[in-house]
């Protein structure tokens, strides 16, 4: 039988390159975006990922909160906020990611931890969706996954391992619905928002809250 772990990930503020945008900062600085209003979540969110190399803007001063997250900036968020190692890694074989890709050890990296399956095509350029959002989230920082449905959504999907995936954000605090009756599972991934979940779940760790993991 596989014995649950509790483990604390650590973050550092490691110098970064953000592909195909700018450089990050190498030290604590005010975030260049105009376009997040201050003394939010979202501002403290944003400004946070961004000095410590895990998200960057679309341009050198716009973060653009409410464009469409793609599935390669995804990729290159999580695998920051994770910390993978990205190099030596395995090629996972995509046919739309070739090694010279800009996201291609993100996507490699979160392929060689188990966190998105492998098959024909990624699609990077892609929106990602709210459940498929709520598997790589899940999966990659190890959240203890719920076993039942308690919240009174009515457009859960059809697949039972999708919808516990959504469940368990919602029980950990990092997302929650966009009425009080629906998830919108299907519906797109905002730029803005992946930086709150990622913020949500990293200010659980800074906290002392210990993300319960499977070994």
């Amino acid at each position: 039988m596989k014995k649950k772990q509790k483990y604390l990930l650590a973050f550092t503020t490691a110098c970064v390159v953000a592909p195909c945008i700018a450089v990050i900062p190498t030290q604590a600085a005010t975030m260049p975006f105009s376009d997040i209003t201050k003394d939010t979540e979202l501002y403290n969110a944003v400004n946070d990922l961004y000095n410590k190399g895990i998200i960057f803007g679309t341009t050198t001063t716009t973060f653009s909160p409410y464009q469409q997250l793609t599935r390669g900036e995804a990729a290159y968020f999580l695998a920051q906020a994770l910390q993978l190692q990205t190099d030596h890694v395995d090629n996972p074989g995509f046919s739309d990611i070739p090694t010279s890709h800009p996201y291609y050890k993100s996507i490699a990296a979160l392929a060689a931890n188990g966190i998105i399956q492998t098959g024909s095509s990624y699609h990077p350029d892609a929106s990602i969706k709210r459940s498929q959002m709520a598997k790589m989230l899940t999966l990659g920082f190890q959240l203890q996954q719920a076993t039942s449905l308690s919240a009174p959504f009515t457009d859960f999907t059809k697949d039972m391992e999708t919808d516990r995936y959504i469940q368990t954000l919602l029980n950990y605090g990092i997302t929650q619905g966009t009425s009080a009756t629906t998830f919108s599972p299907y519906m797109d991934v905002r730029r803005g928002q992946m930086a709150l979940f990622l913020y949500r779940i990293l200010q659980k760790n800074n906290d002392g809250f210990y993300i319960i993991g499977v070994e």
